[in-house]
């Protein structure tokens, strides 16, 4: 049975809770997967708990299970190994399964595609980042190739530094540089959940930022 349920994961991160919030504001039901439960102190009926990690398939098939989008906002867990291409095959095998189509990530300035024409300081960025943490810089990268190959409608999302205030700014989308500097949690809370019935950037990877 599908419903009109979110399933979230990452939603417990440093910016996490906004997105929560957003969803709640919009009195969307939700299934968040949490890999600590008990650190998570929202109440609400409107949310369902599914414990479990992204990279294990069984946890993630049971949070998907009769939701109608996922929206992701998984971070990289410090000192374990990179998370995103893992989490991802397994999102879209669930998704796949169940008959899901809509998916909403996020990623950073360095994913490439090839729309872009970047300025120099999101060059050099990226070139720091490719030298700095190699790994998780190419699972990002390896994140998207697989996202393009996959058939859902999704979303990948790339953003400079967000700053995790609930402050509201003019946010702007461009899907070929960044200009911007920094974008607000709760302006990149409220852009995640609008992309839900959203269709203006299926299959693409806008980078969204605060003017």
């Amino acid at each position: 049975m599908k419903t009109n349920t979110i399933a979230v994961i990452g939603g417990t991160g440093k910016t996490g809770h906004y997105l929560v919030q957003e969803l709640l504001k919009r009195k969307h039901p939700m299934k968040l997967l949490l890999r600590t439960p008990e650190n998570f102190t929202i109440e609400n009926p409107l949310i369902e708990i599914v414990q479990g990690d992204a990279r294990d398939s069984e946890a993630v098939n049971r949070l998907i299970k009769d939701c109608s989008a996922v929206i992701s906002k998984i971070g990289q867990p410090a000192g374990e190994e990179s998370i995103f291409t893992d989490a991802t095959n397994n999102i879209i095998q669930s998704m796949n399964s169940h008959g899901i189509k809509r998916y909403i990530t996020i990623t950073g300035l360095n994913v490439n595609t090839p729309f872009d024409h970047k300025n120099d300081k999101v060059k050099m960025a990226t070139e720091w980042m490719y030298q700095n943490y190699p790994k998780t810089t190419k699972d990002k990268q390896d994140e998207y190739e697989i996202l393009v190959k996959s058939n859902l409608d999704w979303t990948l999302v790339r953003l400079p530094l967000i700053i995790p205030t609930s402050e509201h700014f003019r946010t702007e989308t461009n899907l070929t540089d960044c200009p911007g500097e920094k974008i607000s949690a709760a302006d990149l809370s409220e852009f995640l959940v609008s992309q839900i019935d959203d269709e203006a950037y299926i299959k693409q990877s806008p980078f969204l930022y605060n003017l």
